[in-house]
């Protein structure tokens, strides 16, 4: 079957995929002696026991003088009520390293930061949440604030420690990693590879990037099929980097598997052109609908499926079933009269997104 897609450029993106298996990533972590000890041993486990290409360096407050590794990628600080906190995270930041502090007590880290002199960047103080109402799978009153995961703006938010039970303790790995994709750009997927919970959040990070992406796509090409050829190589990157994340080996070979699972997508999208074309007055709609639907349903798939330690010799089934359904929905929806005005309401919203996006991967 022969593809509208550049398997070179495919390959490519295997071959840098591979290179970051070999990069070395250097992490120091600094814990706080009166740091709750459910947190500080969360944090540990996180770390500690990494890959092969890994520096994992453990230090304490009470300890000898405590200085960033030179070659440090990021450091981390678990946080308890010391009044040293804020001061060692902005001697860590004068270094030039990002610092994570994590704390299951983040009002009180924040208010003794500022009290002494050293207030906590926002974003850069990561908890589980701490909020009632506050859900795990991402509300978006629980990111607001100056504190990841903790409603900043509420009078409510606990001053006890928030205690790690498995909620909390997948909430602050959820935290943890999407700190790390956005302070760590670089070397996210080498840090992926090195320390399981990045690999969730900096999957589903390319999952969002492209399907907005492609719903662009869908919206601003208007001649025939030039859209299906940038769709398709978007969804052939966006699953390489997830099986990357997880772990799966990239040989041509796998690429050439690869290869047949984004030929069932682009079957899939054909069916979609033709309902387009017959109702061209929202074809837009339909073709915006498709590749954002298509592309998250294939994605969120292969998150799934990874998660629950498959491979990709077997991702093409799940792929593709996932894929023909979002756009049969998609599809379904879009040629509707009030699917066509939810779709429009949106339009310029996602033409916007999908620029800035397109614009931070240039």
């Amino acid at each position: 079957m022969k593809l509208p897609i550049d398997l070179k450029a495919v390959i490519e993106a295997a071959t840098d995929i591979e290179s970051a298996r070999n990069t070395p990533v250097s992490v120091s972590v600094l814990i706080d002696d009166s740091a709750s000890g459910d947190v500080a041993a969360h944090v540990r486990s996180a770390f500690v026991g990494a890959g092969a290409h890994a520096r994992v360096t453990v230090g304490y407050f009470a300890g000898p003088a405590f200085s960033p590794y030179e070659g440090d990628d990021m450091a981390v600080i678990v946080a308890g009520f010391s009044e040293e906190v804020g001061r060692r995270a902005a001697e860590i930041r004068a270094a030039g390293v990002p610092v994570m502090v994590v704390t299951s007590m983040p009002r009180l880290v924040v208010d003794m930061a500022v009290a002494y002199g050293n207030p906590i960047p926002e974003g850069d103080l990561v908890a589980p949440e701490g909020v009632e109402g506050c859900e795990a799978d991402g509300d978006a009153a629980c990111g607001s604030g100056d504190v990841a995961g903790v409603n900043a703006q509420s009078p409510e938010i606990l001053d006890a420690p928030i205690p790690i039970d498995a909620a909390a303790a997948a909430a602050l790995d959820r935290r943890m990693g999407e700190w790390v994709v956005a302070a760590c750009r670089e070397k996210r997927l080498a840090l992926a590879l090195s320390f399981p919970f990045v690999r969730r959040p900096l999957s589903l990070e390319a999952v969002s990037a492209t399907s907005l992406q492609n719903a662009g796509i869908g919206l601003v090409l208007f001649i025939p099929g030039a859209d299906m050829p940038l769709m398709t190589l978007n969804q052939a990157k966006m699953l390489l980097q997830i099986a990357a994340a997880y772990g799966e080996p990239m040989s041509v070979a796998r690429v050439k598997e690869l290869a047949a699972i984004v030929g069932g997508a682009f079957a899939c999208r054909s069916v979609a052109r033709q309902v387009a074309g017959a109702v061209p007055a929202i074809g837009w709609a339909v073709k915006a609908g498709v590749g954002y639907a298509g592309t998250k349903a294939m994605g969120l798939a292969a998150v799934e499926y990874f998660e629950r330690g498959g491979n990709i010799a077997g991702l093409a089934g799940v792929v593709s079933t996932a894929t023909a359904k979002a756009t049969q929905i998609a599809g379904d929806v879009a040629a509707t009269p009030a699917g066509a005005r939810v779709l429009s309401t949106v339009k310029t919203a996602v033409r916007q997104g999908a620029a800035s996006v397109l614009k931070k991967t240039e």
